[in-house]
């Protein structure tokens, strides 16, 4: 039974090792087969890669010699170009050449002409001195007697045609403004008609009752104290009903008093402490809108690039007036002038409309207080590194410096508009009557002159002068020499009309 299984088990073993040897040799034969398949897709690929490589090798040269061809034709062009700037230039040269020959010949016969001309100029001199002789020996007097007889025979007709040629060149200067605009109105229009700025001092604070007014007086006047030295006003509390002033020269603490006294009042809790809260809050709520306002008005003007301190004094220019008028809203009509009038004659609109808002910063400055505003306010816009063209407009616009730049008369005349517009400003009544005084005075100085009216605010003077004494060509210069006399010694607003009136009557009665 044993041997039976050790059979079997053998004969296993060896069917076991036939399929093993029978199993390789089938693998064999698959990895050969498989080897030499893929050595064949390898060949495959490779001669399909060599092909596409020749062919994008040919595309290539194919686009380099396009291109190389394309590059030789513009430089065959530029050749071309060049050679033709060439004869171009040789036939200028050429042609230059000849205009100088010719020009040299022009000279020698101009100098032939000078030298005849010399000749004949001393030949013309003998026979004038021979004709004078002649003539003094047949008229009995020397040649300067009858000079100076002539000459005054001629001063009258000298005078008559003299203001005829004025007249006519007036006449031709207004035909041809347009033309000569730009010189004009530069070399021309060059005078400052502002004044010293008349400021309001105090503030009036509307109150509901005298209980309110105890209240922000306080015990033994603490709280009327606290608020005074808070803000650097005064405060005037008497008998006026329902109202109590707020005095100081600076607007804008007047202002913050203002808003302090309000935002007290309407909290109820007023003391001390409060009050310095109250006051330190205000202030840096304007300090905001003192710098929101300064910012829109350069948005609103479309001006960019300014150092924000020269934002924060425009913002200021809100809280302070003259003669009235509020000077923000007069600086940005004075820049907008200035843009218009610019852009009339061909300059820098920009410029010119940024020196007009800036003109009068030194006005709301607190540095220096005892230079003028307008050296001040260029001061200013020199530190904070404005251009020379804008500090200069700034500077003279009251004629204290010496204008350097064409946008400054345009300043001052911009000023000097905005501040003559009709109902722009306010005057003290009795500067006003002194100036209309001087007016008349000024035109009645003058011999022939009876009368002199200032009507129409002090804008037009009226000068009536004897007939007998004055003719209407006289009249006519006299009204020049007064309108250049007040434009040198007075100070007005905008500019004056002069009118001479003369006239004659006779006058008869029927019996």
């Amino acid at each position: 039974m044993l041997s039976y299984i050790l059979t079997a088990l053998l004969g296993a073993l060896i069917a076991l090792a036939v399929y093993i040897t029978a199993r390789k040799l089938t693998l064999k034969g698959q990895k050969e087969e498989i080897i030499e398949k893929a050595e064949m897709e390898a060949e495959s690929l490779k001669k399909e890669k060599i092909l596409q490589a020749k062919e994008k090798f040919i595309q290539l040269k194919s686009e380099h010699d396009k291109y190389i061809n394309e590059k030789n034709s513009q430089i065959h062009e530029g050749e071309n170009r060049i050679k033709q700037k060439e004869n171009s230039i040789n036939q200028q040269s050429a042609d230059l050449a000849r205009k100088i020959k010719d020009i040299d010949v022009q000279k020698a016969c101009l100098k032939n002409q000078q030298d005849s001309i010399e000749k004949k100029a001393e030949e013309y001199e003998t026979l004038q001195a021979e004709a004078n002789r002649q003539i003094e020996s047949i008229s009995g007097m020397s040649a300067e007697e009858a000079k100076n007889i002539l000459i005054e025979n001629m001063k009258a007709e000298a005078r008559t045609e003299a203001q005829a040629y004025i007249n006519d060149t007036m006449d031709d200067a207004r035909l041809n403004a347009t033309k000569e605009a730009k010189r004009i109105v530069i070399t021309t229009i060059q005078r400052t008609a502002t004044e010293t700025a008349i400021e309001n001092a105090v503030t009036t604070f509307p109150i509901e009752n005298d209980e309110v007014k105890g209240r922000i007086i306080g015990r033994e006047g603490r709280n009327i104290r606290a608020l005074e030295a808070a803000t650097g006003v005064e405060i005037v509390v008497d008998d006026t009903p329902d109202a109590i002033l707020i005095s100081a020269f600076d607007p804008v603490r007047r202002e913050v008093a203002r808003l302090a006294l309000h935002q007290l009042v309407v909290d109820g809790r007023i003391h001390p402490a409060r009050i310095e809260e109250v006051v330190t809050k205000v202030k840096k709520q304007l300090d905001d809108e003192i710098l929101e306002t300064g910012k829109r008005t350069c948005i609103d003007l479309g001006i960019h690039g300014m150092n924000i301190e020269l934002v924060k004094l425009i913002g200021r220019m809100k809280y302070r007036s003259s003669y009235g008028q509020n000077l923000l809203q007069h600086s940005r009509e004075v820049a907008n002038i200035c843009s218009v009038m610019a852009s009339e004659l061909g300059l820098n609109t920009k410029l010119a409309k940024r020196a007009g808002l800036l003109h009068d910063i030194g006005k709301v400055s607190e540095e220096d207080p005892e230079l003028p505003h307008a050296l001040l306010g260029m001061k200013l816009a020199e530190e904070y590194k404005e251009k020379p063209e804008i500090c200069n407009a700034i500077g003279a616009h009251h004629e204290e410096i010496d204008m350097t730049s064409d946008i400054s008369p345009i300043v001052m005349i911009g000023d000097a508009i905005s501040g003559a517009r009709p109902g722009a400003r306010r005057e003290v009544i009795e500067s006003y009557i002194k100036r209309l005084k001087g007016m008349e005075d000024l035109a009645q100085a003058y011999p022939g002159v009876t009368k002199s009216y200032a009507i129409q605010a002090g804008r037009e003077l009226r000068v009536i002068v004897g007939a007998d004494q004055i003719s209407d060509d006289d009249a006519a210069r006299l009204s020049s020499d007064i309108a250049a006399k007040i434009q040198s010694e007075m100070t007005y607003p905008g500019q004056v009309k002069v009118t001479v009136i003369r006239e004659t009557r006779s006058v008869s009665y029927a019996k």
